[in-house]
């Protein structure tokens, strides 16, 4: 039911950044995955921190839920709209607030890509290492925990997020960590914000961790005869403990889509590893050598290798694009994409469990994974209008998803959890999720922070 008391208010606040307008609503009624879009009430552009606030003390008065929004890149159901609810659209905070370059470290606003980021550092001597697929906003980002293809080396943004500006479900503003390489004052809100999918607030500023940028880049492709020996040769690697900053997998059938929708070149249809090392010459050069001696171990081609720098960024984009390689298979398809993570010496038999489970299904399951942490995704294309591929997709996670945790694993590397996960989640976690649920109730008890999402 519209409320047109609130809606009212709303738009004597904002102005003509509160719609609702139809085609606005449409357009922010999900994100990227496979969930029916649910259009909400309104969709608003608040523009400053103190002005969100006004409008988060207004739908807590009112009782009434907001779904906040970035980019719309999630792939678990996050961003889909609340009928009943408010849209918060964060597209208006989108300035690069400082960077310390001596020091690594910037301040941005939650809509700044990482790809804006990084554009914005490419002078300074420093960059921002974490690259889910998408380009995210930093914002998202930190709320979904995300990573991308060099956790192996760099970490994810647990390990990259300094502090946050958070604006509460009452309208609070406030401000976690300091620029501060580290701390021990108090209880760590900050992480207790990352990962929170927007449910305990909405984060609107991020203090950011930068590197340096590598003296030395290079990237090189390899070849498997099999997924068992693309696999063993990561797990082997990151067992030896050599200096890598990504080790990508692209399974036979991904690498077949992406052969054709990247256009790359001289490649086979069968399993691949991306590699790519940063550090000096000399390290780049002690590092290969081990690992081309246990990729040939395993019976990998020699290394292809990406000879210039727009060679090296192609085989990336190639990487960042699987999603959208996949998703263009057909018109009226959609994709049904999920992530594990397990411990590394448990990868081999997690990933041969889910080819397994997938053959003689008739459906194409393209893989892709972070192997150098333990992280894959599989990326499933289907017919919506067939109930029969839908069920047996579901099935097929549900299993995936209870071998992960049967190896000690997660039922997410990097996704979140949002709609698409919560049963998991209190298996995986079934004497937390009870805590999970007091810390939130004591920063939104009104329940309009995405309610839905993480848990009921």
């Amino acid at each position: 039911m519209k409320n047109t008391v609130l809606q009212k208010k709303l738009m004597d606040l904002l102005g003509d950044r509160f719609t609702t307008s139809d085609s606005v609503l449409v357009n922010f009624s999900k994100g990227e995955d496979a969930y029916d879009p649910v259009s909400p009430q309104a969709v608003v552009f608040p523009n400053s921190n103190e002005e969100l606030s006004k409008v988060l003390k207004l739908c807590n008065e009112h009782k009434t839920p907001i779904v906040p929004y970035g980019t719309g890149t999630s792939l678990e159901g996050h961003a889909v709209g609340n009928e009943n609810g408010i849209t918060i659209s964060l597209e208006k905070f989108d300035k690069i607030l400082s960077v310390n370059a001596e020091d690594f470290d910037c301040r941005v606003q939650a809509n700044v890509t990482r790809e804006q980021l990084n554009e914005n550092l490419r002078d300074k001597g420093v960059f921002f290492p974490i690259d889910p697929g998408a380009n995210a906003a930093l914002g998202g980002m930190a709320s979904c925990s995300a990573s991308g293809t060099m956790a192996v080396k760099y970490g994810t943004m647990r390990t990259v997020v300094l502090g946050l500006t958070v604006v509460l479900a009452n309208g609070d503003i406030i401000n976690t960590g300091t620029r501060a390489k580290k701390t021990s004052a108090g209880y760590n809100l900050t992480n207790l914000f990352v990962g929170s999918e927007g449910t305990l607030g909405i984060i609107t500023e991020v203090q950011l961790k930068l590197s340096p940028i590598p003296e030395s880049i290079m990237s090189a492709v390899c070849q498997f005869p099999n997924l068992e020996a693309a696999v063993l040769t990561a797990q082997e690697i990151i067992q030896y403990g050599a200096s890598v900053a990504r080790i990508e997998l692209l399974n036979k059938d991904q690498i077949e889509i992406s052969i054709k929708y990247s256009n790359l070149e001289n490649l086979e249809l069968l399993p691949t590893l991306f590699y790519e090392f940063h550090g000096s010459e000399n390290s780049n050069k002690e590092s290969i050598e081990v690992v081309e001696e246990i990729s040939k171990s395993h019976n990998g081609s020699d290394f292809t290798w990406a000879a210039t720098t727009e060679e090296r960024n192609k085989i990336w984009k190639a990487r960042h694009n699987v999603y959208y390689s996949v998703k263009a298979q057909g018109n009226n398809v959609r994709v049904y994409a999920t992530d594990v993570c397990v411990p590394i010496s448990n990868l081999v038999e997690c990933i041969q469990f889910a080819e397994k489970e997938l053959q003689g299904t008739g459906l194409k399951a393209p893989m892709v994974g972070h192997v150098g942490d333990g992280n894959f995704h599989v990326t499933i294309v289907y017919d919506p209008k067939k109930d029969n591929e839908y069920k047996y997709i579901r099935d097929f996670s549900n299993k995936l998803i209870n071998k992960a945790l049967e190896l000690e694993g997660t039922i997410t590397g990097e996704h979140g959890v949002g709609l698409q996960k919560k049963e998991y989640l209190i298996k995986e976690h079934p004497k937390t999720v009870p805590y999970m649920r007091i810390v939130k109730q004591a920063f939104d008890p009104k329940n309009i922070m995405n309610p839905g999402k993480i848990f009921d």
